[in-house]
């Protein structure tokens, strides 16, 4: 049997995971299906685990149940995403195992409330991995100046951390520092580094959002026509560019010999991994972020939609490589135009920071109104 482009993929040396988890995913076959097309692991954050439980009845019956148990609000939601990255675990475990932990894994978020509180992130991230109690989890942090302590930390104990909200060249370097940081103590605790992994989430599309919009504004301003073309020329590339230049710098660091002398103890490269590849501009190919970012020793997440196209119509075919001088030519563009894309960086982590924190009051609240219901019903005293 021919082997599908996503098996394709894998064997050049990238990983495909799915963005996105739900109950109705895993009861109805359909993770199991794509893990069969070689899919090979899936991510989740507070916006996905809300349109899951606020958009459907699947976990009605269960919210009813830890209601009557007298859970509060986070406690059943809590109880909810730890099942549901638990079977998805499980389902997984077959690839972990298969590719000896390369991947296989489930990410779940720590609390996004707790984004700037590491020592609170720290001991959350270690409840949950305690309680998930699988070894092909990741808990996912944020790439802010607390999370980076909490990486450290938490690689330092064995943890395996999924990195997430990196969009700038800076974040992601202290990201994988972090990383290294961790290994290195967790080497004089214990020797091996063998089964801990780790992976740098760098988001794409949203940066293309960005420029695209202010290119637009530009060039509807501009008079002259040989700069309107080349602002319009410009759009679409911005974030292909910034993660070539991330994707170099991953290759350097984890080349030198800081990192190889870990490596004889067994240490896992932290590969990075692109997030938020689902096309928003209708102008671009469906499969945009995964053609331009096909590259070795990295992973790419991806919707569900973005998937079924890539199984119909990928090719693969190497994008980035350590050649980063079209990358640095399409930013110095952008910058002769006053367009700083590390600053578009900045503004999108904090931008991304509140989406996951809003994401998480409106999950909690959506059980909340699920748990009033019930009690109308049953009139069942609820937490």
């Amino acid at each position: 049997m021919p082997k599908t482009t996503i098996e394709q993929l894998a064997e050049f040396g990238q990983s495909v995971w799915l963005d996105n988890i739900s109950r109705t995913l895993i009861e109805s076959g359909r993770l199991k299906e794509m893990i069969s097309q070689g899919l090979r692991g899936v991510t989740s954050n507070p916006t996905i685990f809300d349109k899951a439980i606020s958009q459907s009845s699947d976990y009605n019956d269960k919210i009813a149940r830890l209601c009557r148990e007298g859970k509060s609000a986070f406690e059943i939601y809590d109880e909810l995403t730890i099942a549901d990255i638990q079977e998805a675990a499980d389902m997984f475990n077959p690839v972990y195992e298969r590719t000896k932990g390369l991947d296989g894994y489930v990410s779940l978020e720590v609390n996004p409330r707790l984004a700037s509180l590491g020592a609170e992130t720290i001991q959350e991230a270690g409840r949950l991995y305690k309680k998930l109690n699988r070894n092909n989890v990741m808990l996912k942090i944020p790439a802010t100046t607390e999370g980076f302590t909490a990486i450290e930390e938490l690689v330092s104990q064995g943890i395996n951390i999924n990195a997430t909200l990196i969009f700038s060249l800076e974040q992601y370097t202290k990201t994988a520092e972090a990383f290294i940081r961790g290994l290195k103590r967790l080497s004089s605790r214990t020797g091996d580094l063998s089964r801990t992994r780790s992976v740098a989430s760098v988001f794409v599309s949203r940066i293309d959002t960005a420029v695209d919009g202010i290119l637009e504004d530009l060039s509807g301003k501009e008079k002259d026509s040989v700069f309107r073309n080349e602002l319009e020329a410009l759009k679409g590339k911005a974030a292909a560019a910034n993660t070539a230049l991330i994707y170099q710098r991953s290759r350097e660091i984890f080349s030198r010999d800081e990192f190889r002398l870990l490596k004889k103890n067994g240490a896992n490269i932290q590969r990075p991994l692109w997030a938020s590849t689902g096309t928003k501009n209708p102008a671009y190919s469906n499969i945009k972020y995964i053609e331009e970012l096909m590259a070795k020793d990295t992973v790419n997440t991806a919707p569900e939609n973005t998937l079924e196209v890539f199984l119909v119509k990928g090719k693969v075919k190497e994008a980035l490589s350590d050649d980063i001088e079209e990358a640095k030519d399409v930013l110095a563009r952008l910058r002769r135009f006053n367009v700083d894309v590390d600053a578009i960086c900045q503004k999108l982590l904090k931008d991304g920071i509140t989406i996951f924190e809003n994401s998480f009051d409106s999950l909690l609240k959506s059980i909340e109104n699920k748990i009033s219901n019930i009690q109308g019903k049953e009139n069942i005293p609820c937490a």
